[in-house]
């Protein structure tokens, strides 16, 4: 029997350009999952009738949304460099894309907040509102998938389950903000959506965790920063939602939950990027699975082809894309 090689890269340097973002790209990540599920559940309130919790969802949205340029700005360096990614519309590039849903989310969600506050243009207050729910779910994912395209394992490897874990915490933070501030009966399906979410959220981070094996996951599993903030973002998000709970006849407690569970939401997003960072810096994090898939294919009988992260040389290549602005 001849043993396993040893994963080695040359002279132990890591095979791919770790990321460089900073805290402006998490922080982005969760504002603009605050902003387009606020936007879509302003929307969902709307239809149903209740006017006080779809007037404070739409002003959480506007508010997130103006927010997540400044975000963006602040790591581009230049507002020029954002303008730039509007030049082309590229369908099939999750940055081109998401730099558009942005900035078609903003004047959408702005000027909804603006015509229900003023009493302005109801019309086209309503049809913008509209307009901004239904971009609000492709705004509050497309940042999963931007990161999943890269060849970054802690990402790449999570491309399934990365879209499911930033919708949940999306919506759980969506209703939290809108549960801060809409008091009384109006806010219980804002409450609801929170703890529903913020359990769908525990459960897609752990099936995450466990679906990205041993060396992609080993950021999350071991006793770095990324391993500390996922378990503060799993405390935040679960105390969070124990205290909405049990707070539903008292203000205080549903407020301290609430809270609690936006810096849960906030804490995840952190831990997601600084895993990709750590992941980016483990030779074996990115030789492992590519051979796994590659000893897989090459069976006898064995399906399917291999994706483009998977391909030895493409993943290096691809790693040189992950500095860029998410939008």
């Amino acid at each position: 029997m001849v043993p396993d090689a040893e994963v080695r890269s040359y002279y132990d340097q890591p095979v791919l350009k770790a990321p460089v973002w900073r805290w402006p790209i998490p922080a982005y990540f969760f504002a603009g999952g605050l902003a387009g599920a606020s936007a879509t559940l302003a929307l969902a309130a709307r239809v149903a009738g209740n006017d006080r919790l779809a007037r404070r969802a739409l002003l959480n949205s506007a508010g997130a949304v103006l927010v997540s340029p400044v975000l963006l700005v602040e790591d581009l360096g230049r507002p020029g460099r954002f303008a730039n990614m509007l030049r082309v519309l590229k369908p099939t590039s999750p940055m081109n894309t998401g730099a558009w849903l942005l900035a078609a989310m903003g004047p959408a969600a702005v000027g909804a907040a603006a015509s229900e506050l003023t009493g302005v243009a109801r019309g086209p207050g309503r049809a913008l509102e509209c307009a901004s729910g239904a971009l609000g779910p492709l705004l509050a994912t497309y940042t999963a998938v931007l990161v999943s395209d890269t060849a970054v394992p802690a990402w790449h490897e999570a491309g399934r389950e990365l879209p499911f874990v930033f919708a949940s915490g999306a919506a759980a933070s969506a209703g939290a903000a809108a549960v801060l501030l809409t008091p009384g009966p109006e806010a219980a399906p804002a409450r609801r959506l929170a703890l529903f979410a913020a359990l769908a959220e525990l459960a897609g981070t752990r099936i995450m965790e466990r679906r990205l094996g041993p060396e992609a996951g080993a950021p999350y599993g071991g006793g770095g920063r990324a391993a500390r903030l996922s378990r503060w973002a799993a405390a935040l998000t679960a105390g969070g939602a124990a205290l909405m709970a049990a707070g539903r006849r008292r203000r205080t407690l549903e407020v301290a939950g609430a809270a609690t569970l936006l810096a849960g939401a906030a804490v995840e997003r952190f831990a997601v990027v600084q895993a990709g960072t750590e992941s980016a810096l483990e030779p074996r994090a990115t030789v492992a699975p590519q051979r796994r898939r590659l000893s897989g294919a090459a069976r006898p009988g064995a399906r399917g082809q291999l994706g483009a992260g998977a391909q030895p040389g493409a993943g290096a290549q691809r790693g040189e894309e992950t500095r860029p602005s998410p939008a």
